[in-house]
């Protein structure tokens, strides 16, 4: 089972002020290729699995977004690390 669910918005400067939905897709996309868990909300995206191979995806998604561009990146980020096992089913089944 997961230790950790990382959620997180990132946030890049673009290139003359331009759309950042694109790099935002991109960085899900970073995310969706890692293949773990993980969910696309409104204003953040939820992972679950290892706290180390989160940060590394969340280092990846960074590094991304000045590949295509962007001068720097502001990624907000919330981290639940539960050694004993934690999902995104157990903090959020009885919203359901």
């Amino acid at each position: 089972m997961a230790n950790s669910l990382v959620s997180i918005q990132i946030i890049p400067k673009t290139k003359d002020g331009e759309s950042v939905i694109p790099y935002v897709d991109e960085a899900i996309r970073v995310i969706q290729e890692s293949g773990i868990k993980y969910e696309v909300h409104p204003l953040e995206t939820t992972m679950e699995g290892e706290l180390q191979d989160l940060l590394g995806i969340i280092v990846k998604m960074n590094e991304r977004m000045i590949e295509m561009g962007s001068h720097n990146v502001i990624s907000q980020v919330k981290v639940l690390y539960q050694p004993d096992g934690i999902t995104m089913e157990q903090l959020t089944e009885k919203h359901r």
